[in-house]
């Protein structure tokens, strides 16, 4: 098969079937790959006395003193917080957070219940951070991100009423799936097809879209079994189901609420994915055990100099302690950008002007608890995501506690990028709640009723980051001066990875920056 029809092949696979079909083919194909990591680091030699400096106690910094006081180095680890993490973070019952501008929430959910406020989901694919889960000993549940009962809504479609999530991607599905069989069937695929191929294509397409012999998707019991039914199978006297009609292609296509169908195919977002059993913080707890000997919390990092014969980096004691000054042979900066751009600094002039270049992405996000958890009690919905075109663009059902009741916590709101996230961002805590109840509200009635508590967090208001992740003006050119090794001092973090906001990305830069300054410190 030919490049160009292999091309082919694949989008018409990825219209008909799914883009999980899509991906599939591609990774039989060796077009699609997962994570880089290959298994746990083994740095050996490491000359004795030697001393390095870890900036920052996020996934990437913990991940490097781990790795560096195993390979024999004297590790030392400044955290600005009180706390390690960094975005790994998990706000519980009983905290408070402060952000930018003065404004405090407490956060007054149910013991147990918790919001992520940064990374909520670990990729099944991401094996880097899975195994230092293994190795820690955190415990991972699933994380439910697809789930066919959810609510895809948008404002001018259909009224304004959400529809379920197994409609339209069932009717979507089928209709495409008709109109590709009867290109088929009609020979208009000929030329992109084998006579064996044009068979067995035929066959698929019927088979996943749910077609009859006339290669039609219409309303029956079989296509029911896949968008439910208007009367459910039963037992007993007058127990027959009754199907229901599919949405036309037309109203689908208008509504556009397709646009929503691919996003859990992508493989950061397929099934299976994991969340740590208590909070994503659980992970960053399962560092602490290991090296929470290491670092020195509520230091703030003034100056970071370097010369010919070590490191030199200046800090405040936020707890009261003063200035303080660590010295070290080397340093892994973990500190994001947006942060080490205040610092007074003596780094070469191409990594500055990267640092200096760099933005970062607004995001935000709700906890909202509520009395009982209606959607389960009232609309059969189990864990996953209902999207929607309204300013929270999403809200995510927890994937625990099912069948207990209540009090719940769900995800009311993440927006990403854009002028929602600014918006948002300019609210107090108080005004985004008030948003998120009524825009959330259009979805769910129930909303107003039982609601119990809420709190929010706008990245770019997070004093120890001003942003949920880094955005490359120029990545082709100043991708490889934020990664090499700069003297004494090298950066890694998620925000030097293609893996951008993913722990997998912070722990990928992590044990690659580490491995190449060990080559460094041996070979002189």
């Amino acid at each position: 098969m030919s490049e160009l029809s292999r091309r082919q092949m694949l989008q018409i696979v990825g219209t008909a079937a799914g883009s999980a079909a899509m991906l599939h083919a591609m990774s039989v194909m060796g077009h699609a790959q997962g994570s880089t990591y290959s298994g746990p680091i083994k740095l050996d030699g490491a000359p004795e006395g030697t001393k390095v400096l870890v900036l920052g106690a996020g996934l990437a910094g913990l991940t490097a003193a781990l790795e560096l006081r195993a390979a024999g180095y004297e590790v030392e680890v400044l955290e600005f917080r009180e706390k390690a993490g960094g975005r790994c973070w998990t706000l519980h019952s009983g905290d408070s957070y402060t952000e930018l501008g003065g404004e405090t929430q407490n956060v007054d959910f149910a013991e147990g219940n918790y919001l992520n406020p940064g990374p909520w989901r670990i990729p099944h694919y991401h094996h880097a951070i899975l195994d230092y889960c293994r190795r820690l000993g955190v415990q991972l549940e699933p994380f439910i991100q697809k789930n066919y009962n959810t609510y895809l809504h948008r404002q001018d479609a259909f009224g304004g009423k959400p529809v379920r999530f197994k409609e339209i991607a069932t009717d979507h599905r089928g209709h495409t799936s008709e109109l590709l069989a009867k290109a088929v069937d009609q020979g208009k695929l000929d030329d992109m097809v084998t006579a064996d191929d044009r068979e067995a294509l035929l066959e698929s397409l019927k088979t996943v879209g749910v077609l009859n012999e006339k290669y039609e998707y219409v309303e029956s019991l079989d296509t029911a079994y896949y968008r439910g039914y208007s009367k459910t199978p039963g037992g007993g006297l007058d127990a027959a189901p009754e199907p229901t009609a599919p949405i036309d292609l037309s109203t689908i296509l208008d509504s556009r609420l397709w646009t929503w169908l691919a996003t859990h195919e992508s493989l950061n977002h397929q099934l299976t994915m994991f969340q740590p059993v208590g909070g994503m913080d659980q992970i960053a707890r399962g560092f602490e055990r290991e090296v929470g000997d290491l670092i020195t919390y509520n230091a703030k990092v003034l100056s970071l100099q370097q010369d010919e014969d070590g490191v030199t980096v200046t800090w405040e004691d936020t707890g009261g302690g003063g200035q303080q000054t660590s010295t070290a042979d080397y340093c892994v900066c973990t500190i994001p950008f947006s942060i080490l751009g205040q610092i007074d600094h003596n780094l070469s002039g191409e990594l500055s002007s990267v640092i200096d270049s760099m933005f970062y992405n607004g995001s935000v996000k709700w906890g909202l608890e509520f009395n009982r958890r209606f959607w389960e009690e009232d609309e059969h919905i189990y864990g996953g995501v209902s999207y929607t075109d309204l300013p929270i663009t999403q809200i995510s059902y927890p994937s625990t506690g099912y069948l207990s009741g209540g009090p719940a916590v769900l995800l009311g709101g993440y927006t990403w990028r854009g002028p929602n996230s600014f918006e948002f961002n300019a609210m107090t805590p108080q005004e985004r709640l008030e948003v998120a109840l009524e825009y959330g509200s259009r979805i769910h009635p129930q909303y107003r009723d039982e609601f119990k508590t809420g709190v929010s967090v706008s990245w770019h208001k997070v004093p120890w980051v001003l942003g949920c992740s880094g955005i490359w003006q120029d990545k082709d050119r100043d991708y490889e001066a934020a990664a090499k090794i700069d003297r004494r001092v090298v950066c890694a973090g998620e925000h030097i990875s293609y893996l951008p906001a993913w722990q997998e990305g912070a722990i990928l830069s992590s044990l690659d920056a580490i491995t190449r300054l060990h080559d460094k410190i041996k070979n002189g």
